[in-house]
């Protein structure tokens, strides 16, 4: 067998083996409702079962990087491109008693990223993108989790530095964690540093970004010559633009291109995604669809006004999201699927009766085939393209410890702020378990043959944690959470940890593992 035919009989076979088994530590290798990177953010570990520093080592200092935290749709796309076809059965008399509910479920979901934000203290410009309560929620928890566990290290004249890509979602959240810090502990508000973002870019044309901003730290995926123009060889991220340009690139790599083609001419995307519209529409109109008799596309303009009448948006479809087939219905069916967990506050609607386990598990599949080929570790022959340019970040990690080991305190934590497409590429370049596993170009990936899964590696609100402990003797320990799990760094550097079952690293090791080498 070859080529979409073969990953047909793959994801089937995968299909059956998910739906009964676990994974290696006994957690599902899925969520039950399959949301991929669109999960809502669960910590994954109780941290009362979390293993104790060794004799005399005390916390002295913390930091993580954590992805922003669960948000509405980016823009006006999956939602109009359906409720159009949503609209034509409804007028075709073609809806199934569930399809009968689609439509209005969908306008609640419209409406409510319409003017999401909208009076919400903290976020600036209300609409599509913006983080729903839920998200909010994430980063402040996370926040007061990090305090029980580490708050005696907040104490003047020690920093909190807050730094952020800029992005909005990003900069709310970083707002937001802080402001549950200071909530709690109103004191460190005078601890909190933003310091300023990097100078003199774009090269030629320099232009000023507010402080406790830097893209090329937290937004490296996407770093571009009218922004981020670096021109030197010896600039200190002249290699992070570079990377960030061949990561670009590789978008056109004709692999790549090949590799998404299979993906969505995989014949069972056109069969589950018949079998759920089949539940909403009749099989006429859905025979119709895919006897290229009906077309839909993301066209005509809606307007939308807050409960309270403080916030109205108008917006006009820009016509290039197309349903032509019931593979496309059920990839933009899914996207409303994957969001309306987050949106429970804002839109209150439950997507999981229209979809049968066994579709909703297809598409969060398909969707982590595309991200694992565009974001995580890809293709074996394609070497490191899409994790090269997270050097910048994994130095930043390390750095901030080195300032620990040569008695430097002066930070207390370092918190960083941004986006799925840093969490996924920084997660391969520290190559942790089941996020760094690539694939050679002679396979395709399915659920069979990788372990990457979006909803383990980048859910929202996404972290890594990295706890540094140190004894009298100056000895410096390192422990590493994922989602606030304890989790083991690479594999190779098992010789690092202070005993065989331990998740602390002795810290000297651990770089030298990883080939840093601190700056003079």
């Amino acid at each position: 067998m070859h080529g979409a035919r073969a990953r047909s009989v793959a994801l089937g076979a995968s299909l059956a083996l998910l739906a009964a088994c676990n994974g290696d530590d006994g957690a599902p290798v899925a969520s039950p409702t399959y949301y991929q990177t669109k999960t809502p953010y669960q910590p994954q570990q109780d941290a009362a079962t979390y293993e104790p520093p060794p004799a005399g080592y005390t916390a002295v200092f913390t930091q993580l990087v954590a992805r922003h935290g669960s948000r509405g749709l980016a823009g006006m796309k999956s939602d109009l491109v359906v409720y159009n076809m949503w609209e034509r059965a409804s007028a075709d008399g073609a809806l199934t008693e569930l399809g009968a509910k689609l439509g209005p479920d969908v306008l609640k979901i419209m409406r409510a990223n319409f003017v999401l934000g909208c009076g919400v203290p903290g976020i600036s410009k209300f609409g599509y993108g913006n983080e729903t309560q839920t998200g909010i929620s994430e980063h402040m928890q996370l926040a007061d989790r990090l305090l029980a566990r580490h708050g005696d290290l907040f104490k003047a004249p020690r920093r909190i530095v807050v730094v952020s890509s800029g992005v909005d979602r990003a900069v709310d959240s970083a707002n937001f964690f802080v402001a549950a810090l200071v909530a709690a502990r109103p004191g460190l508000g005078a601890l909190l540093l933003r310091p300023p973002a990097p100078a003199g870019y774009p090269a030629g044309d320099p232009k000023p970004h507010p402080d406790g901003t830097n893209r090329f730290l937290l937004y490296f995926h996407d770093l571009v010559p009218a922004m981020d123009l670096v021109t030197s060889p010896a600039d200190p991220y002249y290699k992070t633009y570079q990377a960030s340009g061949a990561y670009q690139a590789y978008a056109g790599d004709s692999d790549l291109l090949a590799k998404e083609r299979a993906i969505t001419r995989d014949p069972a995307a056109q069969a589950q995604g018949r079998a759920l519209l089949e539940r909403l529409f009749a099989k006429s109109f859905v025979d119709r669809i895919d006897g290229a008799q009906l077309s839909f596309a993301d066209t005509g303009t809606k307007r939308f006004t807050s409960d309270d009448g403080k916030c109205t948006s108008a917006l006009t479809g820009d016509g290039k999201a197309t349903i032509k087939s019931s593979a496309d219905a059920g990839s933009y069916l899914y996207d409303l699927y994957g969001v309306a967990p987050a949106m429970t506050s804002e839109a209150g609607v439950d997507f999981t009766p229209y979809f049968a386990a066994e579709q909703a598990l297809y598409f969060a599949s398909q969707r982590d085939a595309f991200d694992f080929y565009e974001k995580g570790p890809s293709i074996t022959e394609k070497g490191d393209v899409t994790h090269r340019m997270a050097q910048i970040l994994q130095d930043d990690f390390f750095s901030e410890v080195d300032a620990i080991a040569r008695g430097d305190l002066t930070h207390a934590a370092k918190l960083r702020f941004t986006h799925a497409e840093i969490i996924i590429p920084f997660a391969a370049k520290m190559e942790l378990p089941g996020a760094s596993q690539q694939l050679p170009l002679a396979a395709l990936y399915d659920y069979g043959n990788n372990p990457w899964r979006g909803d383990r590696v980048s859910p929202m609100a996404a972290n890594m944690q990295w706890d540094v402990y140190r004894n009298a003797g100056g000895t410096i320990l390192v422990r590493m959470l994922y989602n606030e799990k304890e989790t083991d760094f690479k594999s190779g550097c098992d010789s690092a940890k202070v005993a065989p079952a331990s998740r602390y690293y002795d810290y000297g090791k651990l770089k030298a593992c990883y080939g840093h080498v601190a700056a003079n």
